[in-house]
Formats: structure tokens, C-alpha cells, sequence
């Protein structure tokens, strides 16, 4: 009988990391050997920044929100305060959409903050 060689098997093997390698520059793209370091190197950046994505845009709601509320003689901080205190119970995503959508809403929002600010005070 002829010895199995698994070439077959390593030609697979080869040809997925060559394809998840695909637009990369220069050798990385179509050297085995290099391919598998760049693509074991971007798998780790893609795991790292689906988390980093998250605080990122949990930032870039802050400071929208920040700069509506700042239209309406209110910090950021104390806006948030206000919406607890007046029951508003609306996650940072949805407020920054609206500061940006619709202006007249969020005053409306803002107003129902400082109303309730006022009243604790």
C-alpha cells in the first residue's frame, strides 16, 4: 500500500489562510508563512476592537449629548441627573439621536430635566 501524505489536508489548510489573507500588501498576501502571522495579527486586532468599539461610540454619545444639553444651559452630568431625578429612563444611543434628529424634542427633554432639578433643589 502507498503511504498518506495529507497533502491534501495542508493544501486546504493553506489555501483558507491565503483567502482570509486576500487584499493584504505585498507577501502577506499569497506567502503562507507571512499570511498566517498577518492574519493571526488581525484576528487579535478585530477581537480587541469589537470590545473598544463599544466605548467608543458609548463616548461618542456622551459628548452629542453634552453639546444638546449645553444648548440648554446644562452640563452633561447634571442633565443626566435631571432625567433621573424626572423619571425620563432613555439610554445614551437613543438621547443622542434625538439631540441630533429632533432639536425640539430634546429641548422638550431638557426641560423636563431642569423642571425636575428645580423642584429637588
Amino acid at each position: 500500500m502507498a503511504r498518506v501524505k495529507g497533502g491534501a489536508r495542508a493544501h486546504a489548510r493553506h489555501k483558507k489562510v491565503i483567502k482570509q489573507a486576500k487584499g493584504y500588501y505585498g507577501r502577506r498576501k499569497n506567502c503562507f508563512r507571512t499570511a498566517v502571522q498577518a492574519v493571526e495579527k488581525a484576528g487579535q486586532y478585530a477581537y480587541r476592537d469589537r470590545r473598544a468599539k463599544k466605548r467608543n461610540f458609548r463616548a461618542l454619545w456622551i459628548q452629542r449629548i453634552n453639546a444638546a444639553a449645553r444648548l440648554h444651559d446644562m452640563t452633561y452630568s447634571t442633565f443626566m441627573h435631571g432625567l433621573k431625578l424626572s423619571g425620563i429612563d432613555l439610554d445614551r444611543k437613543v438621547l443622542s439621536d434625538i439631540a441630533i434628529r429632533e432639536p425640539e424634542q430634546f429641548a422638550a427633554i431638557a426641560k423636563a430635566a431642569q423642571d425636575a432639578l428645580k423642584k429637588a433643589a
